[in-house]
């Protein structure tokens, strides 16, 4: 899952990058609001943490021009303005939800979760094929009544690959939506995590192999039939 966190306060926004990484997203980082609002409409990203109070463009004018854009990415505003008035006005201007500063990380954390769940963004928390399940709550893996220990990044790039279930997936796609931005990550990076999840979630089991190469076009994961 990959996220946009804007925030000019740099000490916070490390902090928040740091930990949400941590917990095996990835996060890219913008420190103003034109700056974000380029990002946001570059990318593609499943959550953007958004602050009110930023320069060259505040938070409101770039949640307000990104849904006059047509994109529905969920948003959370972080504001230190806790007010009704101004609380109402981030949701009418097209926030998904909000968070006053100061606030916990823990408390960030249950949002986004929270955000990601939401049946409107089309996110499940059980992803299946076959007898492969991966609960996106839990973070577990398991193949039949097998448990699967993946790493955070393994967990990241089956996660995708679940999430787009009968397309195919480039290591380019691959590499946009696991590692944030300025990881020094190239295809063949990929090409080892797709081999090390292989070896855990295929490799093993006596079932057919859920991870195909499509050569000169990247992977796929499909239903049988």
């Amino acid at each position: 899952m990959k996220i946009l966190l804007v925030e000019d306060e740099h000490r916070i926004a490390r902090a928040i990058k740091e930990g949400l990484m941590n917990e095996g997203y990835a996060v890219d980082l913008e420190y103003d609001g034109e700056a974000g609002y380029l990002a946001a409409s570059a990318g593609e990203y499943d959550l953007i943490l958004l602050d009110v109070m930023l320069p060259k463009r505040n938070g409101i004018e770039v949640c307000t021009q990104l849904r006059g854009d047509e994109d529905h990415t969920p948003i959370v505003m972080l504001t230190a303005k806790d007010q009704p008035e101004d609380i109402v006005r981030g949701l009418d201007h097209g926030a998904d939800d909000y968070i006053a500063k100061p606030f916990s990380f823990e408390v960030l954390l249950a949002r986004v979760r929270a955000i990601l769940r939401r049946p409107h963004d089309k996110l499940s928390e059980i992803l299946t094929v076959d007898d492969l399940e991966l609960d996106t709550t839990n973070r577990s893996v398991r193949r039949g009544d097998q448990e699967i220990l993946l790493t955070s990044k393994e967990f990241s790039i089956l996660e995708y690959m679940l999430r787009s279930k009968n397309r195919v997936v480039s290591k380019n796609s691959i590499m946009t939506h696991v590692w944030d931005f300025d990881a020094d990550i190239l295809p063949n990076n990929v090409e080892v995590f797709v081999n090390y999840i292989r070896n855990k979630v295929d490799k093993p089991f006596s079932g057919r192999n859920l991870i195909q190469t499509m050569r000169g076009f990247g992977y796929i994961i499909k239903d049988e039939g």
